[in-house]
């Protein structure tokens, strides 16, 4: 729930809704409002991060664990957006993996200037039934929130295994008649 106990906030239809009432202020007829409401959104986020690093500088100082405060996705996604996230990029992928057990993924690499983050399933695939864009929508979601500088993911699935053959016994001569 949110602070006022109206209903979950989420980081990128916040974002989304903020984007678009810039866009509505920018083509109001007043050439005054979008310039002001661009300076009260710097504002606020300016106001907002100084909070947020005071926050984590009294965690840490106090020895208090912040596992639970950066698995938290709308934290997780206030800190990378201000730019306070205390792990690393390779270490914030692994967390919004974990967010994703269903489907267990191993990092192949990340081409930054891109953005595109190559994974591999860790079990087989290919059986054609569809599931890798399940795959792929489940782990770009989780890594929206801890990752955002990950633009594209591109997940490979090693080929199913050959079904197994059964071989049975070779009917003997008595059997045979």
């Amino acid at each position: 729930m949110s602070a006022t106990g109206a209903r979950p906030v989420n980081a990128e239809e916040t974002g989304r809704r903020i984007e678009e009432v810039l866009d509505r202020l920018a083509s109001s007829t007043d050439p005054a409002a979008a310039p002001a409401a661009e300076e009260l959104v710097r504002s606020l986020m300016d106001f907002y991060g100084a909070g947020l690093a005071r926050v984590l500088r009294l965690l840490s100082a106090s020895g208090e664990p912040l596992g639970t405060l950066l698995g938290d996705r709308l934290v997780a996604s206030l800190l990378v957006l201000h730019d306070l996230h205390p792990e690393d990029r390779d270490t914030r992928i692994a967390r919004a993996l974990d967010d994703v057990p269903e489907h267990p993924l191993e990092v192949v690499g990340f081409d930054e200037d891109g953005g595109v983050l190559r994974l591999r399933s860790r079990t087989g695939g290919g059986c054609g039934c569809g599931s890798g864009s399940g795959v792929q929508s489940a782990v770009e979601e989780a890594l929206a929130c801890f990752v955002p500088e990950v633009r594209s993911v591109e997940v490979q699935t090693p080929p199913a295994e050959p079904a197994l053959l059964q071989i049975g016994a070779r009917p003997t001569a008595a059997n045979a008649r």
